[in-house]
Formats: structure tokens, C-alpha cells, sequence
């Protein structure tokens, strides 16, 4: 589902040439594209969506880029200023752990021109060296554990710079429903996306694909093949490959591979999306232009994707294409997070005479989404709600936070009680959440009461004062975005095929 119409690198299909190195798989020979153009004569650089950091020379790369979809940048390097690392340093996170070396954002901000200035030259003479990163643990909601890089804060800058880079070509290549990771686009644009395409598009079938361990499974050399498409500069490609091969270090052993780029990393969303731009998303425009008959949607953020079908034979047919495509370039979906399910306006009635129950709902971006009718109207609408194993497993952290600081003065634990909440309704309080809202807000008072009564025991907490203490540290439970059809259409501006 193309978000702009002026986004049409996705339906730029070119002859096949041969491979480049014979005995080798070839990115090009895969995906039937022609060899790249050069671009020794012109003005290097073009803008990023950063308008307000983005350089002239870095403007002038991304309008090159925009003219020519096979140019090749030669010249990049010299992109990568003080001026930029400076950027690039204040855009970290100011409380993000520190990796191998020990030394924190603030620590490396005391006389950062000079280290700046000191990075700079090594970058530029070769003698930049990439360390480990340290690994780390964080728990999902399922009760497993997601693997995390923590790098050196020099090595953010320098990824960083780099993404900088990268972007302002990329940007101008990326398809419109690609949202994961990108500028001016987040999780919320996905699910707009999504539910408009439902609702406006004759769509029957959802087809909800997870690729296993994408962040794991890059595959190195497939990785510098396709940025080779767009960058001819050695110096970029060779820092590129230092960061994918220069390992993982835990329990004082580094482990190295020849696929995965570590999460955590600052240039490992980048280097996905140019990775799935070529894997998946030009050749799912090319099977919608030239297989598909009838209505087909596609948002993908990051290694999720939701493809709608209106026909059954399609969608069946677009899963077992998808699995060879993903065979090819050494990925797989995950057996049990992919599922093709009936859903749309007409589910409901078809399962039903089918005997089959309810509709099948599947989970994007955080929400499970289920087919209802409008309480108003009586007319078909996508219902949405927090998934609940997020809820129970978010409950679980907070009840254990609220132990730690069960003796702390009442108004900082309620200070920060404030601050998830908002941060936890930002993200969730969509239209039609509300019930969600108000059972994840109650569950949270009552850990709250509980915590407090135990403070001591001798003095109880009074309702009528905690009722003061919730009023006071408790933000209102509203509904923050707009309905999807609105706010799809006010951010895109008419420019969607969706319209």
C-alpha cells in the first residue's frame, strides 16, 4: 500500500544482467537489476528528512538520488565532518549504558571538539577500529529473551554519521509501505495504514508474516551486495563490514559470524531496511503489479508485515512464493507467527456459515486486531485492543518496580507512576482502545494501593486519600489520535492509491 504517490521506486522494474562474479550468488541476477551508473561527475551529497542538520553536500547526494534510481555515489566519506559526529553525539541517548570501554555520554562529552575532531582524522586515515559490543539481555512478553548490543559511545557517533549518510540516499528508494525505523514515519503511520487499507480495499484474507530472527540471519555478504547497488565507495562499504563482522563479546569470549547485525547497534535499522528493500519489498511490488487480480495491501515495519488479499488462491499462492523468496536469500518465516486468516467485512458472514466461529484476529505493532461492527452505525469496522500478554507481562515489571520504591517518599513514586502511564497511553490510547486503557490504568491503581498499604503496619492508607493521590499523579484516559481514516488521509494528503 503506497503511502506516496511520489514514492514510485518500488515500481521500477528493470531487464536482468548477468552476475558480476560467476560462482557467486548475485543480488542482481536474483532481483533483475540493471548495473548501476557512476556518479564521478557530479556534485556529491543530498538532504536527510533532517532539514534542520542536514548539510548542502548531503542535499545535493539526496537529489542526485532522487534524479537517478541506478546512480552510484563514489564519494561519501568526506561527508562524515565534525560537524556531523557533533550531531550525531547529541542525537545518542543521554542515560543508554555504556558498552566494552566503560565510558558514558557524559563522560565522553567532557572535551568532546577535541575527541571529535581526534575521531575524525582517524576515520578519515583508516585508523578507525571498531570494538565489540557488549551483549545484553532484555525480556519479551512471551517469556524469552531478546539478545542486545551495547556498543562504545564512538562507535554510535560513527554509526551514526554513517546512517546519516546512508539515509539521504535511501530515503529516496524506500517504498511507501515500508515503515520501520524511518524519519517522519513510526508505528502509529503502520497501523493507520493498515486499517485504511482494510477498510477501504476489497480485502478478504490477512496474510500476518514474521521472518525468524531477522537480525540474526542477515546475511553479510548479501548485506554489501546490496548497498553495492547505490554505494561505490570502498571506505563506506569496508566501516560497514568492520560493524557486521566485528563481533559480540560475553563473558569475556568474543563470537563472531558471517551473518546478523546485532541489535542494539545504531546502523543495524538502516542496514535491515536496505536489506528487506531488495529482499522483499521491490519484489512484492513486482508479484502485486504482474500476479495479483484483484485488491492487494502491504505495510511492512521492520521484519513484520500484513499483506491483504481479496482472493483466497492469491494469498495462498503470494505464502509459498514468499518462503521460496525468503529461501533465496537465506531467511525463513517463523512457522508459528505466520498465519494466513480470513478477515474483512465479509468474514464474519462466511465463517458463520461455515460453522467456523468468530473471526481470526492477528497481533501488529502491539494491538490485536479483530473484525466488529459499529455500535452507532451497525456498518463493519477493525476493532483494536493492547495485546494482553504486553498488559500482564507490563503489570508484572511495574508491580516489581513499585516493591523497589515501596519506601520511597509517596510524591517521586508517584512522579514516576505519572511518567509511564503517559508514556504507556501515548502509544496505546488509539480510538477504540478504551476498554484496554481503563483495566491497564485500574490494575496499576490497585498494585499502587496494595504497595502503599504495606509501607507499614501500623498506619493504613484511607481510600479517600489515595483517591486524592491518583487524582493528583494519574493522567486522564483519552483517546490521543484521531480516528485512522482521518489521520491517514491528513498525513498523506490525498497522495495514497488507498483514496
Amino acid at each position: 500500500m503506497n503511502m506516496h504517490a511520489d514514492e514510485n521506486s518500488d515500481g521500477v522494474i528493470v531487464p536482468e544482467k548477468r552476475p558480476n562474479k560467476e560462482g557467486l550468488p548475485s543480488a542482481e541476477a536474483v532481483e533483475g537489476r540493471t548495473p548501476p551508473k557512476g556518479n564521478g561527475g557530479e556534485t556529491a551529497a543530498a538532504r536527510t528528512l533532517r532539514r534542520d542538520t542536514a548539510s548542502n553536500g548531503l542535499i545535493a547526494v539526496r537529489q542526485a538520488a532522487r534524479q537517478s534510481k541506478s546512480v552510484r555515489f563514489t564519494a561519501l566519506l568526506h561527508h562524515i565532518t565534525v560537524d556531523l559526529l557533533e550531531q550525531s553525539y547529541c542525537s545518542l541517548e543521554r542515560d543508554s549504558a555504556p558498552g566494552i570501554d566503560g565510558v558514558t555520554w557524559q563522560a565522553y562529552g567532557e572535551g568532546l571538539e577535541e575527541k571529535l575532531t581526534d575521531l575524525h582524522d582517524c576515520i578519515h586515515k583508516g585508523s578507525y577500529r571498531a570494538r565489540p559490543a557488549r551483549r545484553t539481555y532484555i525480556p519479551k512478553a512471551d517469556g524469552s529473551q531478546r539478545p542486545l548490543a551495547i556498543l562504545c559511545v564512538e562507535d554510535k557517533i560513527v554509526q551514526q554519521a554513517v546512517a546519516t549518510v546512508l539515509e539521504a540516499i535511501y530515503e529516496e528508494d524506500f517504498v511507501g509501505f515500508s515503515y520501520g525505523f524511518r524519519p517522519g514515519r513510526g508505528q502509529h503511520d503502520a497501523l493507520d495504514a493498515l486499517h485504511v487499507g482494510i477498510l477501504r480495499k476489497r480485502v478478504n484474507w490477512v496474510l500476518d508474516a514474521d521472518i525468524r530472527g531477522f537480525f540474526d540471519a542477515m546475511s553479510h555478504s548479501w548485506t554489501l551486495r546490496f548497498l553495492e547497488h547505490r554505494i561505490a565507495d570502498k571506505r563506506i562499504l569496508r566501516l560497514i563490514a568492520k560493524w557486521l563482522k566485528v563481533g559480540i563479546i560475553e563473558d569475556g569470549r568474543v563470537t563472531r559470524s558471517q551473518c546478523g547485525a546485532p541489535q542494539g547497534a545504531v546502523i543495524s535499522p538502516t542496514l535491515a531496511n536496505v536489506y528487506l528493500h531488495y529482499v522483499y519489498d521491490l519484489w512484492v511490488h513486482r508479484w502485486r503489479q504482474t500476479k495479483a487480480t484483484g485488491d492487494m495491501i502491504v505495510v511492512r515495519f521492520a521484519d513484520d508485515t500484513i499483506v491483504g488479499f481479496e482472493h483466497e488462491h492469491e494469498a495462498k499462492a503470494f505464502l509459498q512464493d514468499l518462503h521460496e523468496r525468503m529461501r533465496s536469500f537465506e531467511l525463513a518465516l517463523h512457522p508459528d507467527k505466520t498465519r494466513l486468516i480470513r478477515f474483512g467485512r465479509r468474514a464474519a458472514k462466511q465463517r458463520e456459515r461455515r460453522g467456523e466461529g468468530k473471526p481470526e484476529t492477528f497481533d501488529f505493532l502491539g494491538f490485536t486486531h479483530f473484525c466488529t461492527r459499529s455500535y452507532k452505525w451497525g456498518s463493519f469496522v477493525i476493532g483494536r485492543k493492547t495485546i494482553k500478554k504486553r498488559m500482564r507481562a507490563k503489570l508484572k515489571a511495574i508491580k516489581m518496580e513499585l516493591r523497589k520504591r515501596m519506601h520511597d517518599p509517596v510524591a517521586k513514586t508517584g512522579a514516576w507512576v505519572k511518567q509511564m502511564l503517559q508514556g504507556h497511553l501515548n502509544y496505546y490510547a488509539v480510538s477504540g482502545n478504551h476498554p484496554s486503557m481503563w483495566w491497564f490504568c485500574n490494575q496499576v491503581r490497585r498494585l499502587w494501593l496494595t504497595t502503599l498499604r504495606r509501607r507499614s503496619q501500623k498506619a493504613d492508607l484511607s481510600w479517600e486519600r489515595f483517591i486524592r493521590l491518583v487524582d493528583r499523579f494519574f493522567p486522564p484516559i483519552k483517546t490521543l489520535h484521531p480516528l485512522p481514516c482521518h489521520r491517514f488521509d491528513a498525513k498523506t494528503r490525498g497522495r495514497s492509491p488507498v483514496r
